[in-house]
Formats: structure tokens, sequence, C-alpha cells
């Protein structure tokens, strides 16, 4: 797994059952506190797109599911009977 797939996934393991993350959060620990977290997203993306590939994630926004990362997004774990397609 990248970089930014371990810090995005060791980010939920420090959350709640069905917490979300904003994927800058991972971009921030990749980045170092004086780094640009902004340069790491594209990682970040790409690290989201295999996850939900994997089907290790799922993508929200404002309560919604997402089958797909487009636009703002949230990350969370994937749970069985969770409602993936919409």
């Amino acid at each position: 797994m990248s970089r930014a797939g371990d810090a995005v996934r060791t980010l939920l393991d420090a959350r709640a059952p069905g917490a979300t993350i904003c994927p800058s959060e991972a971009a921030r620990v990749l980045a170092a506190p004086d780094g640009d977290w902004r340069a790491e997203m594209p990682a970040v993306h790409e690290a989201v797109d295999r996850l939900v590939a994997d089907g290790m994630v799922r993508l929200s926004w404002k309560g919604e599911t997402l089958s797909s990362r487009t636009g703002p997004y949230r990350i969370a774990h994937r749970w069985k009977g969770h409602d993936d397609a919409r």
C-alpha cells in the first residue's frame, strides 16, 4: 500500500465506527507540519481511488454515498450492509 493509502487507513482506524475523514487530513499527515499538504493531494486522491476499487472505503458527501470520487468528498471504512450504489 502507498504512504497515502496508509495515512487514510491510519486516520480511519483512529476514528469511531462510521466516522469520516477529509482527504486533506491524510495530505497533512504526508506533508508534515511545515510541508505543502496541497502538493500531497494528488497522491491521496489516487490512493482513495484504489481503496474504493478494493472495497476498503466508501465515499460520501453531506450524508449521501458517492459511487466515485467527484467534487468534495469524505472517506469512511466500508461496512457490511451499507447501500453503496447511489
